[in-house]
């Protein structure tokens, strides 16, 4: 029993294969490097979504969306844990998952229709495996392990990834979906980004424990901590957990040390609560200069492929704010769909109550 209680603990300090400045770090960290050809498709992946970042911000400020959750600084988490995923796994994302979204093939303005008012999910999440944007937090722990475990039934193979941030860990929807993925060796793997902040709460008053990862070992968890801001070894350690959990050994929980450079939201003054001194290290730690300078060193990045890289996010960005510029065409009636899948009495009287309203207008009009 203490050997197997052994194998469930994290690295005492978090997996890395670079230093801050992208140069390859010493020692051994017991998973294998990742493909090259995967580090660059990461790397463009972080490039377009770091633009992509920007332009919802600035739409934000143009008062195009209503509110946006950035994942500045956070690239090597959000790009990796689409990368990580076969098409046919499931993704359940946070509101700051805006990024992995988009990594994953959905539409940017799909994306972005949530955050700017125009419907509950924006995107299929059938047709994506990728779940509704989850506002609450944790709540999304749940449905996550919920799911994996029907697919463990079914025998499809297919594996969950959920992420939660890590004031998120403090809610008992977490503790519940880690205890029956647990249970039921549900193929989940539980992704905690770790970014010091929930909006204004400090890390230390989330947890009194070591690390965010140990609260795995406690359900019987295998858990592991990586650098967060480390691309090399976020597709490793996470590339390690899906496929722990797709070989029918159970839930896995990584916890990524990272860091959001902008505030919570747009919404938010980061200033408050933390300092400029704070940011600045945590900027020298940007994982897509590690990236670039890591690939550079092994030839597997040109000058061209900067520049073309480049070229194709702002191109990406360009196309985007010509998509969110235009107002959308809604149907008021839409507001009734995709709430439940049996209307409730009270639904349907606010179906009708407001069809008679619009009729009443046309009639005037």
């Amino acid at each position: 029993m203490a050997e197997r209680a052994e194998a469930l603990l994290p690295s005492p300090e978090p997996v890395r294969f670079l230093t801050d400045s992208g140069a390859a770090a010493r020692g051994r960290t017991g998973y294998p490097t990742p493909d090259p050809e995967l580090l660059r498709r990461a790397y463009r992946a972080m490039v377009v979504g770091r633009r992509f970042d920007t332009q919802a911000t600035a739409l934000t400020k143009q008062g195009r969306l209503a509110v946006y959750p950035s994942s500045h600084g956070q690239e090597a988490c959000q790009i990796g844990s689409a990368l990580v995923l076969d098409e046919d796994d499931w993704l359940f994302p946070t509101y700051r998952e805006s990024m992995a979204l988009v990594a994953r093939g959905i539409d940017p303005v799909e994306v972005l229709s949530l955050l700017r008012g125009d419907s509950h999910c924006g995107y299929d999440p059938r047709a994506h495996r990728t779940a509704p944007q989850c506002t609450p937090l944790a709540t999304q722990a749940l449905h996550a392990a919920g799911l994996a475990y029907a697919e463990l039934r079914k025998g499809t193979g297919q594996v969950a990834l959920v992420c939660v941030g890590d004031g998120g860990t403090s809610e008992g929807d977490f503790h519940e979906a880690l205890n029956f993925a647990a249970v039921f060796k549900a193929p989940v793997v539980f992704l905690v980004q770790n970014n010091r902040y929930a909006i204004s709460v400090p890390l230390e008053r989330q947890t009194a424990a070591p690390s965010l990862a140990y609260k795995g070992v406690g359900f019987g968890v295998r858990s592991e901590r990586v650098d967060g801001n480390d691309p090399v070894a976020v597709l490793a350690v996470l590339g390690a957990a899906v496929e722990h959990a797709r070989e029918g050994k159970g839930p896995f929980l990584v916890e990524a040390h990272t860091y959001r450079l902008e505030a919570h939201t747009n919404a938010d003054d980061a200033s408050r609560y933390r300092t400029e001194a704070e940011a600045e290290e945590w900027r020298r730690r940007d994982p897509i200069a590690r990236l670039e300078a890591y690939l550079r060193r092994r030839g597997h990045l040109s000058d061209a492929d900067v520049t073309a890289f480049a070229a194709e996010a702002e191109e990406f960005a360009e196309r985007l704010r010509a998509r969110m510029n235009a107002d959308p065409e809604l149907a008021p009636m839409d507001l009734f769909d995709h709430v439940y899948g049996t209307p409730t009495p009270q639904l349907d009287e606010q179906r009708e109550l407001l069809r008679t309203e619009l009729d009443a207008r046309e009639a005037l009009s």
